[in-house]
């Protein structure tokens, strides 16, 4: 994705309206080592004998998948 993009007023319109979550979503769908584990995570959850839940648990813990609620 060419700099001059990141730099767009419409991309910055549509980031300073995202939560946490939301930015996190649209950095790591950029970031090529977590696409490659997500393709990866995609591959074994296709095979028999996979726990799923575990397997997703797993992948959501090393990427800090997890936003816990603000008790502010």
């Amino acid at each position: 994705m060419p700099t001059s993009f990141w730099r767009s007023p419409e991309l910055r319109d549509h980031i300073s309206r995202l939560d946490r979550s939301g930015f996190a979503v649209e950095f790591l769908r950029r970031n090529p080592t977590y696409r490659r584990d997500y393709a990866r995570l995609q591959r074994r959850l296709g095979r028999r004998g996979v726990d799923s839940a575990a397997e997703c648990a797993a992948f959501a813990q090393c990427w800090g998948l997890c936003f816990c609620p603000c008790t502010r």
